[in-house]
């Protein structure tokens, strides 16, 4: 069997069971471990699984690249956008993170707040420049095609010179055990860097966000101030996360 061919056979797999495992698969192919992992590296390199111990998972929906996420759970993002615009203060300085809910928090800004608005997203800024009088300041460095956002040396130069209230943090993850994560590592060390430099952090998670585990932690439960979500989502874990990010501080 052709390498391609064994890569439709693996991503039929991950659709139909949501779990690859390597040695399984080599031996109903009749192949090697090493030609099943090094396929799943190569899927995983293009972006269209998660390779875990053992094998392999479907991407989660919340760590896609930003273009595919835009229509995810659009609804749930705006209700959580809602809900976190009660969070600022006319007068101060926030940090709005890269990502789609934090975009449609950008677009629901007032327009004349006297707000300082720090951002790593192009996208976000122009969302803000969009309709707000705020004070804009864009984060500069490397951009990521894959989150939209800026990382690398220079960013993180930019953001230790920078000072804000607070900061609404995007993550693609949220689970009460494995905490807050995301899937790039650039993406996480940039994040971590400016939850450090503001007085609050405030995590937005969207309904498919809660749950689910990226590859990289981003921040600690107690590095977090709060948690807003889905007024509509029912989900148990909710009250979890809220009750590990409240117990830890």
């Amino acid at each position: 069997m052709l390498a391609a061919q064994r890569k439709d056979h693996l991503l039929a797999l991950l659709d139909r069971e949501g779990r690859v495992v390597a040695k399984n698969v080599a031996a109903d192919l009749g192949v090697s471990e090493d030609a099943i992992r090094r396929d799943l590296r190569e899927l995983a390199d293009e972006g269209r699984l998660l390779r875990v111990y053992g094998g392999a998972i479907p991407v989660p929906a919340a760590d896609r690249p930003v273009g595919e996420r835009a229509t995810v759970a659009t609804e749930s993002k705006e209700r959580v956008a809602r809900a976190a615009v009660a969070h600022i203060r006319p007068g101060s300085t926030i940090v709005l993170d890269g990502g789609t809910t934090t975009l449609a928090l950008a677009r629901l800004l007032p327009a004349a707040a006297s707000l300082t608005v720090i951002t790593p997203s192009p996208a976000v800024a122009l969302a803000v420049a969009a309709h707000s009088d705020a004070r804009l300041i864009l984060v500069g460095g490397e951009l990521s095609r894959h989150s939209m956002v800026t990382g690398g040396a220079l960013a993180m130069e930019a953001v230790q010179h920078l000072a804000a209230d607070v900061f609404f943090l995007g993550v693609t993850g949220a689970d009460p055990v494995a905490g807050f994560t995301t899937g790039e590592l650039d993406d996480a060390v940039t994040k971590r860097a400016l939850a450090a430099r503001c007085a609050e952090t405030v995590v937005l998670a969207s309904e498919e966000k809660i749950g689910a585990v990226s590859r990289y932690p981003v921040v600690a439960f107690d590095a977090v101030d709060a948690v807003i979500t889905d007024p509509l989502d029912g989900n148990p874990l909710i009250a979890e996360l809220r009750a590990r990010v409240a117990g830890s501080r």
